[in-house]
């Protein structure tokens, strides 16, 4: 009797807990899902399009950014997903394995960008000036610029006069465009009252001097705002650190512990 009821006993037990097993699943499922629609916004951004993005500008191109995004998600959460549904340990030591890579690299740019603060800065500027350059060949680069320069109140990378580096704005007596000497209206400071936005309040500012310039436009540029703002809100730049690193920290410990459970459960049959 004792006999027959050990061996149900071992029959019935397993070393993997099903509860890390299925949070594991739905865990990856989760961001697996979001990974999908994140390729479908990219994809969909790409197609509607009116040109071709140029060359110079494909890494820059929010739409690229967001399928490489979502392609990289859906290959780690893929792993994730799989391998905790089929108890896969080959499956399941990618994802640990991809997702510590990701979260490690994350780790290493904020360190460098904090202690190497002059070259990250550098780093960004040279972005934020192919945006510039490319801001009329590529709708979503426009509207992401238009967003920064509204929501941080700013206009260029260091001043207003950064948009002669845009071939429309350029302030140059060569240059026939009507914008000469100008920058987007999302530089301009709004108006009480306004109903209508004026898009050519921008029109020959870069020809004023800072002080007459403040009087229509943000001439301050966006480095030093997004700096002011990080600092005057150092909480919530912890919160969203946070929340980036603790859903990668818990895929890498849950994973961790049902490698370790498949294992002693393959030693036990063995």
């Amino acid at each position: 009797m004792d006999r027959d009821l050990n061996l149900k006993r071992a029959e019935t037990f397993s070393f993997v807990n099903p509860w890390i097993r299925y949070f594991l699943f739905f865990f990856s499922f989760l961001f697996w899902v979001f990974s999908l629609l994140i390729i479908a916004i990219g994809v969909y951004a790409k197609i509607q399009k009116a040109t071709d993005t140029v060359r110079d500008a494909f890494l820059i191109d929010p739409a690229v950014i967001l399928i490489v995004v979502g392609v990289v998600m859906f290959f780690i959460t893929f792993c994730g997903c799989i391998g905790a549904l089929r108890e896969n340990i080959r499956l399941l030591k990618t994802f640990s394995f991809s997702l510590t890579l990701v979260f490690v690299t994350q780790l290493v740019i904020a360190v460098l960008g904090f202690f190497y603060s002059d070259q990250t800065r550098d780093a960004l500027g040279e972005f934020v000036k192919k945006a510039i350059v490319h801001y009329r060949d590529d709708l979503d680069l426009q509207n992401l610029m238009d967003y920064i320069q509204k929501e941080f109140k700013c206009c260029g990378w260091n001043d207003y006069k950064d948009w002669s580096w845009n071939l429309y704005f350029n302030c140059t007596p060569e240059n026939p465009s009507s914008e000469r000497c100008g920058v987007p209206y999302s530089c301009c400071t709004p108006v009480p009252g306004e109903a209508v936005i004026n898009t050519m309040c921008g029109f020959g500012v870069q020809t004023q001097k800072f002080v007459e310039a403040n009087k229509s436009i943000y001439p301050v540029g966006c480095a030093d705002r997004a700096v002011l703002w990080m600092e005057t809100h150092l909480l919530l730049v912890g919160a969203l650190a946070l929340g980036l690193a603790l859903p990668q920290i818990a895929g890498i410990v849950l994973s961790q512990i049902l490698i370790s459970q498949i294992q002693d459960e393959i030693s036990s049959v063995l």
